[in-house]
């Protein structure tokens, strides 16, 4: 039975120092030897409905500091390479517990089809086993787990936890004030909406509000019978105070203090229970700050409508590579770790290499210290981004955080016409802010036409990469939000998906996919989707570039690439890191695309006719006189043909050298191949008609001019060899021609 003596904590001489939690992500292990850990796992609404766990599983967040009666949920993660053949065993121990504990670990409700919690320690780690821990005293525990595999030896791996009761605000705020020379966070935290909500909710001013909702909104809810820590359902029950059955404006002013102390989103709700940091004066040591998702999630990660986290899983940021972080990777770990770019946000003098996704706190400040007002979303930057290049944004809305990270790293200028080939050549990984604002390609010095969104969309990457999708939606979970993603493949009925919501204000509501048609942007006298015609320049442009004239969806440049090589792969490489294909800026991608074909090739416009032939006799390739099939000098010889025998097609007549046969309109011109020459070459269309035959059978090859009857043999009976047969017949007297090839025993 809950007893309902709250006990706020031990005396400080029983307080011992516990290890701070840590982040979940790790570099990554090596791939043979046993590698090991014990793992805090979060565990969250989502979870709970998701891998179908049992009724009344109480969530976490899977901090280090836990209050008196809540669950710590345990489990053993080793190094996924390890090959499967060696069999993992795990033996457990409670080491360390405080004075009077009688707790022990016991087996976990997580089942084998619950995965590792964060999803970019899925792709390195698997779980070797489980328990439960429900602590029952305040104080210092310690697990101890040995692992043993076959063939890899044996490993101990540890844990330890700070067991507290709940203070609520009023303790946090002696020191977290500005005073004690404790870091300042309670004034800018109670501007951000974790302070009112709960307080606006049973005021009625969010809409729906339910006594559900304080597992969240409250600080320590929890009702197991075990769980007496001083949470605000401890509290509410000494106080008798009930959820309102009415929710109106004066609901929070009847709230006691003592409830009032531990309501709405606190300290503890992400730090973990206060008491022994406290009567410690302060030992950091003894109060968790992490970077883990699982201190949001444990709130954000309950679908259908609390879908944050949940989307966040889906997003590549949850699984950002572990390549540019550890030691040596200081220049990476600004972009590359979730703590590497909070530092760098906040100038710390070096950065923290330590790998961890790019998560919730990478982007959002959740004490509101260093927000902006008129900021709700407590979003970390909305300060000036500069290029590489010089290029300064002021006016990203929203998405000025992500162009911290989103940039190229190399001035295009300098580096494209200076630096060496390398495995690494190119602006670097994901250059969407370059593209997005138009800047920083390879210009070859000309003017480069840029689109209209860095101006037209005001929050740029959010409005777009952020949409919200409905539950009912087949993108649910998989676009829009915190997905980040804006496009989606889809899964059996549901997609494929193309979040085009925010385009439609502009383009209107009969644009439905990216792919939409608007210019013949490569020439090929087809008007196709914009993503499939920066994608046909794409692959003209790779033909350009060794090894030449085959295409190809990736570039490794070599010593022997030339400058101009370089230069236009470059380009290219910037356009596919973007990976928009022309959606985040239309008229630069083309552009850059353009310019580079017309570097190597001579040809920008693509039309078959070099630039400077079409300039030197027309001005501009725009004229409509230097079209491939245009006769501006009247005699009907086409640009294309005169451009081919080296004539001026400014002048009229063309003297057509032996043997070459062209057309004008349905007549063909041969002249010729000397004077008083009869034997003329006749070049003329022809069809080939190809089929497999067999031995014992006779083919007949068969033509008619218009379906509905009547086929006439061509040509003899084919008596059938096992081998293919291809059979030409003239063409040049029909208008249209049907074939068909019967067989006969």
């Amino acid at each position: 039975m809950k007893k309902q003596t709250l006990i706020r904590g031990v005396p400080p001489s029983l307080v011992v120092a516990a290890l701070l939690s840590m982040s979940l992500a790790s570099p990554a292990w090596a791939q043979t030897p046993l590698q090991g850990r014990v793992v805090l796992r979060p565990v969250t609404p989502g979870d709970v409905a998701t891998y179908k766990l049992p009724a009344g599983t109480e969530v976490s967040g899977g901090l280090a500091t836990v209050g008196v009666g809540m669950p710590v949920y345990l489990e053993v993660e080793f190094n996924s390479a390890l090959p499967t053949s060696n069999l993992v065993t795990v033996t457990w121990a409670l080491t360390n517990t405080p004075p009077g504990s009688t707790a022990s670990l016991q087996p976990s409700p997580l089942g084998a089809n619950v995965p590792v919690y964060e999803p970019a320690d899925r792709l390195i780690a698997r779980v070797a086993d489980r328990r439960l821990l429900r602590p029952d005293v305040a104080g210092r525990y310690t697990v101890v787990a040995t692992l043993t595999a076959t063939g890899s030896g044996t490993t101990n791996v540890s844990r330890t936890l700070t067991i507290g009761n709940y203070m609520g605000l009023n303790t946090c705020a002696l020191c977290h004030s500005g005073g004690a020379g404790a870091p300042s966070m309670v004034p800018s935290w109670q501007n951000t909406a974790h302070a009112s909500i709960f307080t606006q909710g049973i005021n009625g001013a969010t809409g729906h509000y339910a006594q559900s909702c304080l597992q969240c909104h409250t600080v320590g809810y929890d009702t197991n019978t075990n769980a007496v820590n001083g949470g605000f359902d401890d509290v509410a029950k000494l106080d008798q105070w009930t959820f309102p059955t009415v929710l109106t404006n004066s609901n929070w002013a009847a709230v006691p203090a003592n409830l009032k102390n531990v309501a709405n989103i606190q300290c503890e709700n992400c730090h973990g229970p206060g008491s022994q940091h406290a009567y410690a004066l302060g030992d950091t040591n003894l109060i968790t700050a992490t970077t883990s998702s699982g201190a949001c999630n444990q709130c954000h990660d309950a679908p259908t409508h609390h879908v944050k986290g949940t989307e966040w899983y889906n997003s590549l940021h949850a699984i950002t590579t572990r390549d540019p972080s550890g030691p040596g990777r200081e220049s990476c770990g600004g972009c590359h770790t979730g703590a590497g770019f909070i530092g760098r946000i906040a100038g710390a003098a070096t950065t923290n290499t330590t790998y961890g996704a790019i998560g919730c706190q990478t982007c959002h400040e959740p004490h509101g210290q260093t927000v902006p007002e008129g900021n709700p979303h407590l979003v970390r930057a909305l300060t000036p981004v500069t290029f590489l290049d010089g290029t300064t944004v002021t006016n990203a809305g929203m998405g000025t955080l992500c162009l911290n990270c989103h940039h190229a790293r190399q001035n295009a200028a300098t580096y494209a016409a200076t630096a060496a080939a390398s495995s690494h050549f190119g602006p670097h990984h994901g250059p969407q802010g370059d593209m997005l604002e138009g800047v920083n390609g390879f210009t070859y010095g000309q003017t480069i036409p840029s689109s209209a969104h860095r101006t037209a969309v005001a929050d740029t990457c959010v409005t777009c990469h952020m949409q919200t999708v409905a539950p009912t939606g087949p993108g649910f979970l998989h676009v829009g939000g915190h997905t980040f993603e804006i496009a989606w493949a889809g899964a059996g009925t549901n997609g494929p998906v193309d979040l085009v919501a925010a385009c439609q204000n502009c383009h209107g509501p009969q644009l439905t996919d990216f792919d939409f048609p608007l210019q013949d942007y490569d020439g090929d006298g087809v008007i196709e989707g914009v993503q499939t015609e920066v994608q046909h320049l794409m692959d003209k442009l790779s033909t350009l570039l060794p090894p030449l004239g085959q295409v190809k969806s990736t570039l490794t440049t070599t010593t022997n690439w030339t400058r101009p090589q370089l230069e236009a792969a470059y380009n290219y490489l910037f356009v596919q890191s973007d990976g928009s294909r022309g959606i985040h800026n239309t008229a630069y991608t083309v552009g850059l695309l353009k310019a580079s074909i017309a570097n190597l090739s001579g040809d920008a416009n693509n039309d078959g006719l070099p630039d400077a032939w079409q300039a030197q006799y027309f001005g501009s390739v725009a004229s409509p006189n230097a079209a491939p099939n245009a006769c501006p000098a009247g005699d009907g010889v086409p640009n294309w043909l005169k451009y081919s025998l080296g004539l001026n097609p400014l002048i009229s007549g063309v003297s057509v050298p032996g043997g070459v046969v062209w057309a004008n309109g349905n007549a063909l011109v041969n002249p010729p191949l000397s004077p008083g020459d009869t034997n003329a070459v006749q070049i003329y269309t022809a069809a080939e008609v190809a089929f497999n035959t067999q031995v014992g059978l006779t083919y007949q090859v068969q033509a008619i001019s218009a379906l509905g009857g009547g086929w006439q043999n061509v040509g003899a009976p084919i008596p059938g060899t096992g081998a293919a047969v291809s059979y030409v017949t003239p063409t040049r007297a029909n208008t249209q021609q049907f074939y068909r090839v019967v067989h006969t025993p």
